[in-house]
């Protein structure tokens, strides 16, 4: 075998790895009886709500009415409105909600780490959810969250995000279909110990497991994989629902994922420990399939096309996989092409765009990582700043 045929291999095999032999590994062990039981029970331990939020006039008012909607003691939770320095008014609404909400001002943009730490210090509940502005909760997603930490070994749950489809909607269609096939791995990660990584619009930990985030780190990813190194499990509640819209097309939602992934890169370095499965075990190996190797994917991509070129003329089945491939590519740039219109030929062709959309993010940010640049930023994507202070009524 050539070094040309070699990579051409290894690059597909390890392609089809991430995608398939992952989660049919995942499969295979729960078929073989080796899930590991939370023992859930209806507790109702005292719970801190915090809501992260920066210039969220226009549904901040809704969250919060959500909040007060939800089916758990009154006298059991508290809203902590973190607001990263809002200048739309935000603050306002906030205040004039009274009772047991309460505002955290940072007085000069930090970013939504810096403001987390900050709302940790204030909350009194023994239980912290952490939500954004924009996820609507169903009333009994407190209590589908905490019934899971009646498991002493459990430190960490994360709920299920869910996406308010519309009309013609390709973008958050093909946000949602990745979605599912994101939970369904999920459910069969924490059926076999952990999750890896948690969801900022919903989930849940003990507060004793906080550990103060350097500014840059994305909260929902260190945060639980922090709680696993502890010695706890980070288990997911598919009946802990949470609702908000998809980006805002495919051009935002780029964006985001290029922010995501430069941030989990970072994460990672910082938390390479938990990689090593002599010390982490069956969780290191979840770790770098799930996500290390997920975030390789363009690199693997290109190699496997690159070197697909060199051998099109050495068989009819490399003629046959490069056909494949560019009839792949060509159906994602019609995608590229009809973006934002309706009808059949958009919802054909929108999964290969969206795949190749997330995954030339996914290339963006590695370089962007090696290039030094860091995001600090809600999910606004508005310009980071220094961190500041807090002040709460």
């Amino acid at each position: 075998m050539s070094i040309t045929e070699w990579l051409f291999w290894t690059g597909l095999g390890l392609l089809a790895w991430v995608y398939a032999g992952y989660p049919v590994v995942l499969w295979v062990c729960r078929a073989l009886g080796l899930r590991r039981v939370v023992r859930r029970a209806g507790i109702e331990p005292p719970v801190t709500i915090i809501v992260s939020a920066y210039n969220e006039r226009q549904v901040i008012g809704a969250k919060l009415e959500n909040c007060r909607s939800l089916d758990y003691p009154a006298d059991r939770f508290e809203v902590i409105v973190v607001s990263d320095a809002s200048d739309d008014g935000t603050d306002d609404i906030v205040l004039a909600a009274g009772g047991t909400i309460r505002l955290l001002r940072m007085e000069a943009r930090g970013g939504k780490t810096v403001g987390l730490n900050a709302a940790l210090r204030a909350a009194r509940g023994d239980i912290i959810v952490f939500s954004d502005a924009n996820a609507m909760y169903e009333q009994d997603a407190l209590h589908k969250l905490v019934q899971n930490f009646a498991d002493p070994q459990v430190g960490a749950v994360t709920g299920e995000s869910r996406y308010q489809i519309g009309t013609n909607d390709a973008s958050t269609e093909s946000e949602g279909t990745y979605w599912s096939y994101e939970i369904w791995i999920k459910a069969m990660e924490s059926s076999l110990g952990s999750v890896v990584g948690g969801d900022g619009a919903i989930y849940a930990i003990r507060r004793g497991l906080y550990l103060d985030l350097a500014p840059g780190d994305l909260s929902d990813f260190v945060n639980p994989l922090q709680i696993v190194a502890q010695g706890y499990r980070n288990v997911y509640e598919p009946e802990a629902i949470s609702w908000e819209g998809g980006a805002e097309g495919y051009g935002a939602e780029f964006r985001r994922k290029v922010r995501i992934v430069n941030r989990a890169w970072r994460a990672t370095f910082k938390m390479r420990r938990l990689l090593n499965p002599l010390r982490y075990g069956f969780f290191a190996f979840q770790f770098m399939s799930h996500k290390v190797l997920r975030w390789l994917v363009p690199w693997l991509m290109a190699l496997v096309l690159v070197a697909n070129l060199f051998l099109a003329t050495a068989s009819a089945l490399y003629a046959v996989l490069l056909a494949g491939q560019l009839m792949f590519y060509g159906l994602a740039l019609a995608g590229w092409a009809l973006a934002g219109r309706a009808g059949l030929g958009a919802r054909m062709t929108s999964i290969p765009y969206y795949f190749c959309l997330v995954n030339l993010a996914s290339l963006v940010a590695l370089v962007e990582v090696f290039g030094g640049k860091e995001y600090r930023t809600w999910s606004s994507s508005r310009p980071e700043a220094v961190p500041g202070t807090a002040t709460l009524p």
